[in-house]
């Protein structure tokens, strides 16, 4: 009896273990096969991570080819087979930083077993940190300098022989350059896809779907996400279709090299650069988890500000030496960690495709979620961004979906997981009517859009003056879209100009507002009469006028006033303005409510400043690192870090030795300040961080 006790729950867990087994193998086909991905990365390293747990805590129940052994990947019939002569390993994943530092303590003590020594301080031990690109691997076999093959990584012992293909990459040398130039070499590195790349590519193939101007030879395909869209690109028959998609790499490793030049992973990397190699800039030096684990914070909040995606960080020991001591498993070497990012992609259920209707008229689809946590917030919305992509991903009500979130953007659904749609789950129509005023939506030719043409409906006045009082515009903190339907649906404010007009009596009639919250909101509203014209101009939503095109008009046309009396052809003559842009304000002028509008905020006294903002001259700041405390009057903090980077240099979140000047703001942070003093950092204010963008010096404040 008790025999057959102990064997039911060891076959259970044989069952279960199968189950799990067979759902990764399941994904990996999906992922590497078909480029379609069925979960987030989040579930799948979940599914991998109770996998390798059930085993570890049960090793006397034998698992064939578990996926916890070996790398995944497969190889597609497309393309001849390559065996790898190094095997491409896989890494293995960390997701907080208490794991970090058992991988660290684990380092330490492998290493003290290896040299059969008492720590001293040659075992101190310096790490490089990499950006893990969202990508796809690739190896690259140089012979004599010239490229001789590129093969994918496969499922870590064959690969898929690429190298037509990527002989159309330019960024990839064919021939390496400078004085090691002849040698024989392997570079392993990641194949990606930029998000313009990616972005350009959806939005063509939408604008084709929806003027049926497609043609059969067109292989029309919406992108899941850059990673796939990488992998498909890549994996193409006609060497054409890859040159196309503007693909990209980064290398991350030499794998054999016939004339080493180096003593650490660091300065490979410096190697390959001076082989005409592309190096990520963001790759850095460290030493210690404090270091480590500062950058990886630092990355985790602005891996958005990137024009490619990352899901972590890769940490690796730079010595070589200590590299060969530490080895590696089947799977993966020792030497080196990935740290995976909080998820940005998740499976749940799509209940309802709603319309939206924003400040320009424009309806846009949207989800209706089950919520789901993803990269630290609830998600209960996600973007649908148009008719044709609803239509051509197939999305039904009823789904169970992956969405993803990129960046403080709004979620998106990627696609459907077709297994567990239900049977009765029907196609998704656009409505006809606009969902707040009933008018009947149109399209603009061309356009992929609808749109509603009621002016004063109810969504596009609340859209619009929300979009007047955002940071991107007025920046008037605590007028958020929530207060603004509120104020709306009272009757405080019927138009943006309006805002101008309220009281602090008016708002201590509300519910929630105090006489401190009240006299906040009364302060922000009056401090907004003097923002520069370019923001004035882009709260007033003229079709076409964004940051760039502002600035450029404010530039040209000193105020208000002589903008509004300016003709297309004036306005034509502007750089970057072209007649569509011109057109619209030469007829944003001309309409009389917009007229009306305008006088409205006069006498509200509103009088945008002259643009101050500077002309950035290209690297001036030559990879500096500048950090920005407190509120600016002419930047907004997104716009500050663009500035920055427009001009060379690098955005930081913290004050450091490394740090070039602190810009310092209204009510700046006192633990930066008190920092910058303690290291001897410069600090500027506005009129200082303007001069530094133009000229690179620093002038102090």
């Amino acid at each position: 009896m008790s025999d057959q006790g102990d064997s039911k729950p060891k076959d259970d867990l044989r069952k279960q273990i199968e189950i799990i087994k067979s759902r990764i193998r399941q994904w990996d086909y999906a992922y590497y096969g078909l480029d379609q991905p069925l979960v987030g990365d989040f579930e799948y390293d979940t599914a991998l991570r109770k996998l390798r747990d059930l085993e570890d805590q049960n090793p006397d129940i034998a698992i064939v080819d578990s996926p916890t052994k070996s790398v995944g990947g497969i190889i597609s019939d497309l393309f001849r087979p390559v065996t790898h002569t190094i095997p491409m390993q896989s890494l293995d994943n960390v997701f907080s930083f208490d794991e970090l530092r058992a991988w660290e303590a684990r380092i330490g003590k492998s290493l003290l077993q290896w040299s059969d020594s008492e720590p001293d301080n040659s075992m101190q031990v310096q790490y490089v940190l990499e950006l893990k690109i969202d990508g796809l691997a690739l190896a690259l076999s140089y012979k004599n300098g010239l490229l001789v093959r590129a093969a994918t990584r496969g499922d870590g012992t064959t690969g898929e022989d690429v190298t037509a293909n990527v002989m159309t990459i330019d960024v990839i040398p064919k021939e390496l350059k400078g004085p090691f130039k002849s040698i024989d070499l392997e570079v392993r590195g990641e194949i990606y896809m930029p998000l313009k790349a990616f972005n350009d590519h959806n939005e063509y193939v939408a604008r084709l779907i929806e003027s049926n101007e497609a043609q059969p030879k067109d292989k029309l395909k919406f992108f899941a996400n850059p990673r796939n869209a990488a992998a498909g690109s890549l994996r193409q028959k006609d060497p054409r279709t890859t040159r196309s998609r503007n693909l990209s790499f980064f290398p991350y490793q030499v794998a054999y090299c016939s004339a080493e030049q180096y003593g650490s992973h660091f300065e490979s990397l410096k190697f390959l650069q001076d082989l005409g190699f592309g190096i990520n800039s963001n790759t850095e030096l460290l030493q210690g988890l404090g270091e480590i684990e500062a950058k990886l914070s630092r990355w985790a909040a602005e891996r958005h500000t990137l024009d490619y995606e990352i899901d972590g960080a890769v940490i690796k020991v730079d010595s070589i030496e200590l590299r060969e001591g530490l080895g590696s498993t089947s799977r993966a070497p020792r030497w080196a960690i990935a740290y995976k990012f909080a998820p940005q992609e998740k499976s749940t259920k799509l209940n309802k495709i709603s319309v939206s209707i924003g400040k320009t008229g424009r309806a846009t689809p949207f989800a209706e979620l089950d919520p789901v946590l993803l990269s630290g917030s609830e998600v209960a919305l996600a973007t649908l961004h148009n008719e044709a992509q609803v239509s051509f991903k197939d999305l039904r009500e009823g789904d169970t979906v992956i969405v993803r979130k990129a960046g403080d953007v709004i979620p998106e659904v990627v696609s459907p997981v077709l297994e567990l749609r239900p049977i009765d789950a029907k196609p998704w129509e656009f409505p006809k009517l606009c969902p707040t005023c009933g008018a009947r939506l149109y399209r603009i030719d061309g356009e992929v859009d609808w749109y509603c043409p009621n002016f004063e409906c109810g969504a596009q006045v609340v859209a619009r003056i929300a979009h007047f009082a955002s940071r991107q515009a007025m920046d008037i903190a605590g007028l958020g879209e929530t207060n603004v339907e509120r104020f709306y649906k009272l009757g405080l404010i019927k138009t943006a100009a309006d805002i101008y007009f309220l009281t602090a009596k008016d708002l201590l009639l509300l519910a929630r507002f105090g006489e401190k919250s009240s006299s906040q909101l009364i302060e922000a509203i009056d401090v907004s009469r003097t923002r520069p014209l370019a923001k004035f101009l882009v709260g007033l939503t003229i079709r076409h006028v964004g940051n760039v095109a502002a600035e450029a008009l404010a530039s040209k046309f000193s105020s208000l006033s002589s903008l509004s009396q300016a003709t297309s052809d004036e306005i034509s003559e502007v750089n970057g303005i072209g007649a569509t842009i011109a057109a619209n304000v030469v007829a944003f002028f001309a309409n009389e409510h917009n007229q009306t509008l305008l006088e409205r905020f006069a006498k509200g006294g509103v009088n945008p400043t002259q643009s101050v903002l500077p002309i950035v001259h290209k690297n001036t700041l030559e990879q500096r690192s500048i950090v920005v405390t407190g509120t600016l009057v002419h930047f907004s903090r997104q716009e500050a870090d663009t500035a920055i980077r427009n001009a060379g240099g690098k955005p930081g979140s913290s004050v450091s030795s490394k740090t070039f000047a602190l810009i310092v703001g209204e009510s700046p942070g006192t633990s930066k300040v008190n920092r910058a003093i303690e290291l001897g950092i410069p600090q500027v204010d506005e009129a200082g961080f303007i001069r530094l963008l133009e000229t690179g010096n620093v002038v102090g404040s």
